[in-house]
């Protein structure tokens, strides 16, 4: 399924485009729109919350010149309601030896579930971001997006990147004693063993103020079996302003039924603070309407860090191209 398609070489970076619409020969596009209906029944709360909305819509320019190629995403979903934002833009200066050279805006090249909702097996994700000391789902580059270089090298069975960053926006700085020097984050990727991709690295934060560096880790793998895909990951969170190091863990299996539909599972936990932990079960369907309109019937139990039971109900309709 196409969806599939593009989770699994979206979750290891392997390719930077799947399907596009070719304008000339410099010049594609492609993209996608989400929407959903959720039903969200809290223990305690006084009745279910419905929701109803176009969670995302995006457009992607992928642009080349010889050795130089570029990608500008536009899309609606910056955390401030509809206004338009520009989600990625940069350009890459590839090598024959391999090397290659990025230079903008862009997404962590970490974590199982990277970037946008066209490229994951489930609606939701395996990790709950709401509370302010976790980053697990660094992939997230609706949330996470960075500005900086990167430098990478790619070989037959593995890459590697290394990337100088700040987050979207942020000035770095270093007066009156507070440094704020740029996060330097290390990521690659292994395929030398047949059906096996293996994925991990780690994001450095070089924070300001005293004892406010964070390192978050992240180490995840997926293994093909004929109609059936298993996945794993670990991350932790390492942070000098909390008292105590954060994890969580997620384990996914993903069975193909027939050409047209699936099912995902996928269990996850991880901790918000000191002896407080949340966990989450999931179990999506999946649809193929067309090639290019896909649906997901999810259900996800979450016992959060107060020992309140969270069922969600969700519809997901996306269409790519």
């Amino acid at each position: 399924m196409k969806n599939k398609l593009l989770a699994f070489l979206a979750a290891f970076g392997l390719v930077a485009t799947v399907h596009a619409v070719e304008i000339n020969d410099n010049i594609s596009i492609n993209g996608f729109i989400d929407g959903s209906w959720v039903n969200t029944d809290t223990d305690g709360a006084a009745s279910d919350v419905n929701d109803l909305d176009i969670d995302e819509v995006e457009l992607n320019f992928l642009v080349n010149a010889g050795n130089v190629s570029g990608e500008i995403h536009i899309d609606n979903d910056d955390g401030a309601g509809d206004a338009i934002d520009l989600e990625q833009v940069h350009f890459t200066y590839s090598m024959e030896n391999g090397l290659s050279v990025t230079v903008g805006r862009f997404g962590s090249a970490l974590g199982f579930e990277r970037e946008d909702p066209a490229g994951l097996y489930t609606f939701s994700r395996a990790y709950d971001d709401s509370t302010a000391n976790t980053l697990f789902n660094i992939g997230n580059v609706d949330a996470t997006a960075v500005e900086g270089i990167s430098l990478g090298y790619s070989a037959d069975a593995f890459s590697i990147a290394l990337s100088a960053v700040n987050a979207e926006g942020t000035v770095e700085q270093n007066n009156a004693g507070v440094e704020d020097d740029l996060d330097i984050e290390i990521a690659l990727s292994y395929t030398g063993i047949e059906n096996l991709v293996l994925g991990g690295g780690v994001h450095s934060q070089r924070n300001s103020g005293a004892n406010n560096d964070r390192d978050i880790s992240n180490l995840h793998a997926a293994y093909t079996m004929d109609k059936l895909m298993l996945a794993a990951e670990y991350v932790n969170d390492d942070n000098d302003a909390a008292a105590d190091d954060l994890t969580a863990v997620m384990i996914l299996a993903d069975y193909d039924i027939n050409d047209q539909m699936g099912v995902a599972v996928r269990y996850s936990e991880w901790e918000t603070g000191a002896n407080a932990e949340a966990d989450k079960l999931t179990i999506a369907p999946n649809y193929a309407i067309t090639e290019s309109l896909g649906a997901i019937l999810e259900y996800s139990s979450t016992e959060n860090a107060a020992g309140n039971d969270v069922d969600e109900l969700a519809l997901e309709l996306t269409f790519t191209f």
